[in-house]
């Protein structure tokens, strides 16, 4: 892992970039204006998904989401690998995305996301699943997923 940073979701929606420092988490951690953290490594395409996701279910600004997923090239070919690596299953439905977990019975007993993207598919089931962002020992969308 090549952590350079840390991304955090500031109290009014704002994903901000803070470059790694000695005491830098900490000092986001007890922040009151940061309600989620994710770390930076250039390098970890699904540590970039994961954050875009749930930074996206947990209310960010989302012309702020959709600038990082474009910079990151986080595309919808891009989200089927990721889909794939996490366990979710994503397709069309019309001319929306869907995603479930693998477990999916109906839409009345389990949860599940749609959107114009694949992004925004998953962001909704991370919503569905009940996703709330932490500063570092909460429950991740891939935790949420694994949990029957």
């Amino acid at each position: 892992m090549s952590l350079q940073g840390w991304y955090y979701l500031h109290t009014n929606g704002d994903l901000i970039y803070k470059p790694d420092s000695a005491g830098m988490a900490a000092d986001i951690r007890e922040s009151d204006f940061a309600r989620g953290l994710w770390p930076m490594d250039p390098e970890d395409r699904a540590g970039a998904w994961r954050m875009l996701v749930e930074a996206k279910a947990a209310g960010a600004n989302p012309q702020r989401v959709a600038e990082l997923a474009a910079k990151w090239g986080c595309t919808d070919e891009d989200g089927l690998i990721y889909a794939e690596h996490v366990g979710v299953k994503v397709g069309r439905d019309g001319n929306a995305w869907y995603a479930t977990r693998d477990d999916f019975q109906n839409l009345q007993e389990s949860p599940a996301g749609f959107g114009d993207t694949i992004l925004e598919a998953l962001s909704e089931l991370a919503k569905d699943l009940k996703f709330v962002p932490s500063k570092m020992w909460g429950a991740t969308f891939h935790d949420l997923l694994v949990k029957a």
